[in-house]
């Protein structure tokens, strides 16, 4: 069912609704570009939030694109554990709920 090739299919996706694929790719755009935040902290963000909703597609997108900025094994490493402890936090916290 994964298999990047799928991502092809944007075409097909931007065939039936193409002023909404314009407007993503536009947001995209401005999302990924240098600002406050330089690109190469937004791709370490987006790996641990990748690691997090467990979007293989995300993963590998990614982690390519941070490691063309020059990421290092250990900051996605720690960028995946970072996402792994806000996960289980949120799992306690919740927890809370149960202590009634």
């Amino acid at each position: 069912m994964y298999d990047m090739k799928n991502l092809d299919k944007f075409k097909t996706l931007e065939s039936y609704a193409p002023e909404v694929m314009k407007a993503f790719l536009a947001f995209d755009k401005a999302a990924w570009s240098d600002g406050a935040i330089p690109q190469k902290y937004k791709e370490l963000i987006a790996v641990a939030v990748a690691a997090t909703t467990q979007c293989p597609y995300c993963i590998e997108l990614h982690v390519e694109r941070a490691r063309k900025l020059d990421a290092s094994n250990s900051e996605i490493a720690e960028a995946v554990f970072a996402a792994a402890a806000l996960r289980a936090g949120s799992s306690v916290t919740h927890g809370t709920h149960t202590m009634k």
